[in-house]
């Protein structure tokens, strides 16, 4: 099992840059994917990216070129940093792991794009 707890959403103006981060409660070691998800008002939850233990990352067309996920092993932590932000980048963004078999989500963390 594992909880994780996202940080890092907030206010900002059209153009301008987050960061993200998702602190597992074990060793992201033995988490075999992590991904960010994201979900806005009225719509359904949304893959952004995949951060597999080995191999390629994975991002959503509209991430391309974007946002950058990454594993931090030694600070034990999950990024997305998010530049050139959009109002339609607007909702919540979760963090998922994939551990065997389960899945596991954070609670979301709201970030909200100004025009």
């Amino acid at each position: 099992q594992v909880q994780l707890v996202e940080s890092g959403g907030g206010l900002v103006q059209v153009g301008e840059s987050l960061k993200l981060s998702c602190a597992p409660s074990r060793s992201i070691f033995g988490i075999e994917t992590f991904g960010w998800y994201r979900q806005a008002p009225g719509k359904e939850r949304e893959l952004v990216a995949l951060v597999p233990r080995f191999g390629s990352r994975h991002y959503a067309d509209f991430a391309q070129g974007r946002f950058t996920a990454s594993r931090d092993n030694a600070k034990n932590t999950v990024w997305l940093q998010m530049n050139s932000l959009l109002p339609e980048d607007t909702g919540v963004y979760y963090c998922n792991a994939q551990l065997g078999s389960e899945d596991y989500w954070g609670q979301g963390t709201q970030v909200t794009v100004s025009s």
